[in-house]
């Protein structure tokens, strides 16, 4: 055979290109748990604590499973990243514990990332022990001057990378965070906040019934979410508590600038860059 009848033949043959796996990040917290409503609920070391999150978290992945995602990563976000256990985690989960940075590995090109356990932003009334990464020092966040918690940051983080947010449970004031900005979503409310220590839960058995469905659904739809992308550039403003009042350096950190005592405004070309220099990560 003459090496161009050979091409030839090369060349009528399909490339096969290897799929990409479909993947999930679980990003886990405890005041958006069923039956957790107390501050007390909240310590790592809680059992029933525990028990509850690592219920929850196996139900989301047995339905992550069943909808077609292959690969899921739970990272045990809650507190110093202490409460779930590689003992009790589901068997084909991975699970990620320690801090994960200003990027939260999503550079690894997650198919998806879905919340559970997840609370409300700071100052929301009917949120269950509502806060903005901390309760003690962080009175409150705003984003291009709106005001936003976890859910809306880290749905912008992960929309950077092209990442969608398809899943979240948490409590009722949770839920509609997340719908207003990816209403495409699977979600379940697994309590209604009365006051921030005040709730109606639904049981652990009924929880983990509809986080599996969802979901399985969740996974089943992934192609209709899509990124949630804040356009650049971007000024993150984080509010201190009175007793966590701006140091004295605080003017010098790069793309800052002190509004107050206890505000400052970082900005950046676009929502990574902000991020990064705000440090809440």
């Amino acid at each position: 055979m003459t090496i161009l009848r050979l091409f030839c033949v090369l060349a009528a043959v399909p490339v096969l290109t290897a799929q990409p796996r479909k993947s999930v990040l679980l990003i886990t917290d405890a005041e958006g748990v069923a039956g957790v409503c107390r501050q007390d609920q909240t310590d790592p070391n809680n059992a029933e604590l525990r028990a509850l999150l690592t219920g929850e978290v196996n139900a989301a992945v047995d339905g992550f499973l069943d909808g077609g995602i292959e690969d899921v990563y739970v990272w045990d976000g809650h507190d110093g990243s202490a409460t779930l256990s590689a003992l009790t985690i589901h068997p084909k989960a991975r699970l990620i514990i320690g801090g994960l940075g200003r990027t939260m590995t999503l550079e690894r090109g997650y198919s998806a990332i879905g919340f559970l356990g997840q609370h409300a932003m700071a100052g929301v009334r009917a949120g269950i022990m509502a806060h903005s990464y901390s309760s003690l020092g962080i009175q409150n966040i705003r984003l291009n001057g709106k005001n936003v918690g976890e859910i809306e940051t880290r749905a912008a983080l992960a929309g950077h990378f092209h990442t969608p947010v398809i899943f979240l449970s948490g409590d009722r004031a949770a839920v509609e965070e997340l719908k207003a900005i990816a209403p495409d979503a699977e979600t379940v409310a697994v309590m209604e906040g009365l006051a921030r220590h005040v709730c109606i839960s639904l049981s652990a058995e009924m929880s983990r019934q509809a986080i599996r469905s969802a979901a399985r659904r969740a996974a089943a739809n992934i192609s209709r979410c899509k990124p949630y992308r804040i356009s650049g550039p971007v000024t993150i403003e984080i509010e201190y508590t009175t007793r966590n009042s701006l140091r004295l350096d605080a003017g010098h950190a790069l793309g800052g600038e002190v509004l107050n005592d206890r505000t400052i405004r970082y900005r950046g070309a676009d929502f990574l860059e902000a991020w990064t220099r705000a440090r809440l990560w």
